[in-house]
């Protein structure tokens, strides 16, 4: 057994893995042709589920594409080769897409799946080396991966061919939400946890309701005022037209600026009109939290807009609360 690398021999190493791999998925790239939009038809025309298959590290890979399938709406699992043989091909329907996983196209344990796809006319697509390979010729729609070696030289151990395989998948799935029509508010649905998931909740979701808001109107003598804006505690209250439309705020920078007689004064007199700054209520959380951050004016309170009226009061502390 050799010594430890050097650290220049371990960056010399590494970048000569990650550019040779690189080179692979641009002649990936290069070779993309009819054969994968024919796929993407076959995935995009499916009424069933996308079921991903494969042994060993192609069974790795074929579990992560799943993952990736499902969470951007297409629904997706993996079928182990093996279990497939034992009763799990039960899990395979009509309607559904099998995609399957193999470098060499000649792993034994997917003949059962094979014969059980041609045997009900299940659709197959092969992601693999070998289009002359019995998954290849068995298959409906081969992706051929890249002539490229693998990067471990003398070893062989699967390292390029993955790559490449993962990078497939990737590609279908992306291809087929971009057909599907799929978006942000969509891809919330499937990550409602951690920071993603806050990331993508909207204002409407994090924002307090009307049963909250703290409004006045225009002719809303300013005592009366002061006691809705103590009351409700989010440091402003909004200022409404007799149709309930926002017209303007009222902010502890305003009672300064108006000291002198405050409360001789309306709502109306003593308001900042506007506000510069509202959200809908379908506004992304990300965004509303970009909106109240820009310095022009910094804002911490948003008061949510729809159809010219509030609906709802939203805080910083709410987005900060909530992982934004």
């Amino acid at each position: 057994m050799t010594g430890p690398m050097t650290e220049f021999d371990a960056i010399a190493v590494g970048r000569r893995v990650l550019a040779a791999e690189a080179d692979a998925l641009r002649q990936q790239a290069d070779g993309l042709g009819e054969a994968f939009a024919k796929a993407v038809d076959l995935l995009y025309a499916a009424k069933g589920r996308v079921i991903l298959t494969g042994i060993g590290k192609s069974g790795h890979v074929a579990k992560k594409i799943a993952a990736t399938f499902a969470s951007t709406g297409a629904p997706a699992f993996f079928v182990h080769a093996n279990e497939a043989s034992h009763g799990d091909l039960g899990m395979i329907a009509d309607g559904d897409v099998i995609l399957a996983l193999s470098k060499s196209g000649q792993n034994s344990e997917l003949a059962d799946v094979i014969a059980y796809s041609r045997r009900f006319h299940i659709p197959l697509i092969a992601i693999t080396g070998s289009g002359d390979s019995p998954l290849g010729q068995a298959a409906d729609v081969v992706l051929k991966l890249a002539d490229a070696p693998e990067v471990t030289a003398e070893v062989k151990a699967p390292t390029t061919s993955t790559t490449l395989q993962i990078a497939m998948g990737d590609a279908l799935a992306v291809s087929l939400l971009e057909r599907r029509g799929f978006t942000a508010k969509d891809f919330k649905i499937f990550h409602p946890g951690g920071k993603l998931g806050a990331m993508l909740r909207t204002v409407g979701d994090l924002m307090h309701g009307q049963d909250e808001l703290p409004l006045v109107g225009l002719d809303t003598p300013m005592a009366e005022a002061l006691l809705v804006m103590t009351e409700k505690a989010f440091g402003i209250v909004g200022v409404t037209d007799g149709t309930g439309a926002l017209k303007g705020v009222i902010t502890d920078g305003d009672l300064r600026r108006h000291i002198d007689g405050l409360l001789a004064r309306t709502a109306g007199e003593v308001m900042t009109p506007g506000p510069r700054k509202t959200a809908p209520p379908q506004m992304l959380a990300a965004e509303a939290l970009a909106l109240m951050s820009d310095p022009l004016p910094m804002v911490t309170v948003l008061f949510v807009i729809d159809g010219g009226r509030p609906v709802g009061i939203l805080r910083v502390h709410d987005l900060v609360r909530a992982g934004v």
